[in-house]
């Protein structure tokens, strides 16, 4: 997923080589059995769409893609981006029975992504008004009828930063941020293209991770991890520095 976010463009119409994902997979340490079984699972999802022309493969990026691309795309290039202020945040309670255990796993990615944390068996928090995706969420799944959701503000007579840390690991967190800075800082952006193809996916599919993993809390509550603004800026700065080369990279070898 990583891959098709980052080099396939556009999104709504390219179609890439199967032959070539692979060879760009292998460039990444993956065999060929593993990326051509990977590319089946993400087609018999309906996240990748194949297409078949003589014995060429080519495959493209369904609907359903386009929008979970363009919605991961919103949360990691915003992240980090300002101080949250303390407002509204959301608490989401389901009980999803075992039958719909696909839409339950399906919910709980989709959470972590947005920024939730567990408090307890089915109950969910987040430090911002999340209403409206989590709405949308529970129609797309269609669970709508094992949820409930709500709005309010923490009380202040109480401890958040206690509280927080119950939901989310800040430490790891904070340490996840460390090891971001001291793994990529030492690049530039010039490198050879494999080179930067490498690198500039790794960095991403590194950063891709944070918003599952930061709820981004509001600063006057709990302090920022320390090394966040570093890794934000190492990314955006090396995202787009590593672009060209590694686009060059992903082309040569996808197209055919």
């Amino acid at each position: 997923m990583t891959l098709l976010g980052t080099y396939v463009s556009p999104r709504e119409s390219r179609r890439v080589w199967s032959g070539g994902l692979v060879g760009v997979l292998a460039g990444l340490g993956f065999s060929d059995g593993a990326a051509r079984i990977a590319l089946a699972r993400l087609a018999r999802r309906d996240l990748l769409a194949r297409h078949k022309a003589g014995r060429l493969v080519h495959y493209s990026l369904t609907r359903r893609t386009i929008a979970l691309l363009e919605d991961g795309d919103r949360r990691i290039f915003s992240l980090g981006r300002r101080d949250r202020e303390v407002g509204q945040w959301t608490v989401l309670w389901q009980s999803i029975p075992e039958s719909r255990r696909q839409a339950r796993e399906r919910l709980v990615r989709r959470l972590r992504f947005l920024g939730f944390g567990p408090v307890q068996d089915g109950t969910w928090i987040a430090p911002h008004d999340r209403e409206a995706e989590v709405l949308a969420l529970l129609a797309e799944l269609d669970v709508a009828e094992h949820a409930g959701l709500m709005l309010g503000k923490p009380s202040p007579a109480l401890d958040v930063r206690r509280f927080a840390a119950r939901a989310w690991n800040l430490d790891g967190l904070a340490a996840r941020y460390d090891a971001f800075v001291r793994d990529f800082g030492g690049y530039s952006g010039d490198l050879p293209d494999a080179e930067a193809f490498r690198v500039r996916t790794w960095l991403t599919h590194t950063f891709r991770a944070f918003p599952s993993l930061d709820p981004e809390l509001p600063v006057g509550l709990v302090p920022a991890p320390p090394s966040r603004a570093a890794a934000v800026e190492l990314f955006h700065d090396l995202y787009q520095a590593l672009a060209p080369a590694a686009q060059r990279h992903f082309d040569e070898v996808t197209e055919k």
